[in-house]
């Protein structure tokens, strides 16, 4: 083989907790992690050298990349060279709550190990996810699920949402790490997997069972944001959330063309997207 090519799908978080701050310095969170299908692309050609090209150059190549950095895990993992180039079409909005970079690592960490024939186990494999980022491992698999502690222990949900989900970003790149400085950690009364153990039919009573520690702190600094929220329930919503450090709104609406409806709102001003299963 001497040519690969991955799709790399974003998450929402349908909830998201953050409990407390842990001693090296992450913190224990709870959330339940919902993948969507909007996608990157990674293709991977076997090369003379290690090259990397975003196609729309939004993406640098350097130790910050995902992908730049999953390579070096796996060369170490190897004890080897891995000389390949990498070309990413990113549609994934970046900085955005929706995991592209981490999706991004966990596509190179598969492909590079597939491409080459490493041999690198699926354990392993998590293990180096971790090093990447908290929700990298997640993305190896990309299941529905509750996970914990930084995000890698996941237990799987069998959680379908039949309905559309409008995803609005309106391109404002919030830092995870300033986030996670400017929050208080509380622990929740009820977990996250209590609340959705049993199969949910009506998605309007999310709004007083789950709710995104990080909302307070950055609807404070970005008020724009808070507008998309409450914009997508005086148009129809169900339930609307930010997903992850922000700064995108998800929401779910009982029908596509309610949907539609509300994306127009948005039209010109934001990145929109709807995820039907």
């Amino acid at each position: 083989m001497e040519k690969l090519e991955i799709k790399t799908p974003a998450k929402i978080n349908i909830g998201l907790n953050v409990i407390e701050k842990r001693p090296d310095g992450y913190h224990n969170i709870e959330t339940i992690f919902y993948p969507i299908n909007l996608f990157d692309k990674l293709t991977l050609y076997k090369s003379d050298s290690l090259k990397f090209n975003c196609k729309n150059n939004l993406i640098r190549e350097d130790e910050s990349n995902s992908i730049i950095h999953a390579v070096k895990l796996l060369e170490e993992e190897s004890n080897g060279k891995i000389n390949c180039l990498i070309e990413l079409e990113k549609n994934i909005p970046i900085g955005a709550g929706m995991g592209g970079g981490s999706s991004d690592g966990a596509a190179a960490l598969k492909a590079v190990n597939e491409l080459f024939n490493l041999g690198v186990s699926d354990n392993r494999l998590a293990d180096l996810a971790l090093k990447i980022g908290s929700d990298v491992p997640f993305f190896l698999k990309a299941k529905s699920c509750f996970a914990q502690s930084r995000g890698e222990l996941m237990r799987d949900l069998r959680l379908k949402i039949p309905l559309p989900i409008l995803v609005v970003n309106p391109g404002i790149h919030i830092s995870t790490r300033w986030a996670y400085e400017n929050i208080n950690p509380v622990k929740p009364k009820k977990s996250l997997f209590e609340k959705f153990n049993n199969p949910i039919n009506d998605f309007k009573y999310l709004k007083d069972l789950v709710n995104n520690d990080f909302e307070d702190v950055v609807f404070k600094k970005f008020p724009e944001i808070k507008e998309i929220k409450e914009t997508l329930y005086s148009n129809g919503a169900l339930f609307a959330l930010m997903t992850g450090s922000g700064s995108t709104v998800f929401a779910i609406f009982d029908g596509l063309n309610n949907a539609l409806k509300a994306k127009e709102k948005f039209s010109g001003k934001c990145f929109t997207f709807i995820h039907q299963e």
